[in-house]
């Protein structure tokens, strides 16, 4: 397994594989790597000859009082997961490599950015984009494996690949979770011991909102009710939002249907824990 910290390092490497028409599939990450991302390298892998994997903290999608300077930052940790897993490439560049002096240019997603997570993270779709257009500017795969735990950032990169014309693939991964139904995320790392065992509760209220819609409730407010009193009566979690939206275009919906999507957002104390359920 290389580990590539330039772009010059990472364009060359890509043009003697193009060379041997060999496809490539990358996986973004900010690292501090858990099952969840080594589930969409096993599928990269699976699908293709190469896999590449990005390390970037991205500062530009981190709001001014969000963790960036806490965010984990683990690079031996996650190289030796990924050699584990057999990946070709770890892209490691560093913030101003991405982002050099007097860097103006932005990739701004309308819409599909703008409710959910967009609505209380301003300019944090603009940074998701940016960074991951960069990205495939610099690695052209043919595949790019998301988890589907971020669905609005599903969305949003779905509709810039489609808008910008990226000859590459969009291969969606289903939400890895743990044992008691919590969805990995690297920032479970940050709840105490009583938040990480009311933290299922999400996944609990997403799937009984599910039994309630094959029940033969469609009505999109009373779901959303259901769903922020199970919450909150059997946890301490502060709710920020639940919104059930068409899951590609993000416009709410006022009924339930196929291809809606169920998302939350809560806090628990400081940590900020998102997950979501497609109808």
């Amino acid at each position: 397994m290389k580990i590539l910290r330039s772009i010059f390092s990472v364009q060359k490497y890509i043009k003697q594989v193009r060379g041997k028409n060999k496809t490539i599939g990358f996986v973004p990450t900010m690292g501090a790597l858990h099952q969840g991302h080594l589930k969409l390298v096993k599928e990269a892998r699976r699908e293709n000859a190469i896999v590449i994997v990005s390390i970037f903290v991205n500062p530009v999608q981190f709001g001014p009082s969000e963790d960036f300077k806490k965010y984990p930052r683990q690079i031996k940790q996650d190289s030796l997961l990924l050699d584990d897993e057999k990946v070709d490439v770890v892209f490691y560049p560093t913030v101003e490599m991405v982002y050099p002096r007097g860097y103006l240019t932005y990739v701004n997603v309308e819409s599909v950015s703008e409710g959910l997570c967009g609505a209380y993270r301003p300019g944090h779709f603009k940074g998701v984009a940016t960074v991951v257009a960069k990205l495939l500017n610099i690695i052209m795969p043919d595949a790019i494996y998301l988890g589907q735990k971020d669905g609005q950032q599903v969305a949003v990169l779905k509709r810039m690949v489609n808008d910008l014309n990226f000859p590459v693939k969009v291969k969606v991964v289903k939400t890895v979770r743990e044992k008691d139904g919590l969805a990995m995320s690297s920032r479970n790392r940050y709840l105490n011991d009583e938040e990480r065992q009311q933290a299922p509760v999400l996944w609990q209220a997403l799937r009984s909102a599910q039994d309630m819609i094959r029940s033969g409730e469609y009505n999109s407010g009373k779901v959303v009710t259901a769903i922020m009193t199970h919450i909150t009566e059997k946890s301490s979690a502060k709710v920020q939002y639940v919104c059930i939206v068409d899951k590609n275009t993000l416009e709410p919906l006022k009924e339930c249907r196929k291809d809606a999507m169920i998302a939350v957002a809560v806090y628990f104390g400081s940590t900020r824990l998102i997950d979501n359920i497609i109808i």
